[in-house]
């Protein structure tokens, strides 16, 4: 039973993580000035898309993905140094 609450324990920290890094992970100020849309335009049609947010939305749930891994590595690492101290 106390593996199974660990384990919905560490799932619910990394989708908490991953929520936070959604709201608080940007990429660009809003609204988004004409120059970078310009560019995100260009990537797009260099995938020979037509739409911008067919690249760009992929892109930040990729980089939202990584800074969640990254934070839960992290507190998962930091827990276990915490409890080999006591």
């Amino acid at each position: 039973m106390a593996i199974l609450v660990r384990r919905l324990f560490k799932i619910a920290l990394f989708i908490g993580l991953f929520l936070l890094s959604v709201r608080y992970v940007h990429t660009y100020p809003w609204p988004m000035p004409e120059s970078q849309a310009l560019r995100w335009l260009s990537i797009a049609n260099g995938f020979g898309l037509h739409d911008p947010d067919d690249v760009y939305i992929p892109v930040m749930v990729a980089i939202e993905l990584i800074v969640a891994v990254v934070v839960y590595m992290a507190i998962m690492r930091l827990w276990r140094h915490y409890r080999t101290k006591q």
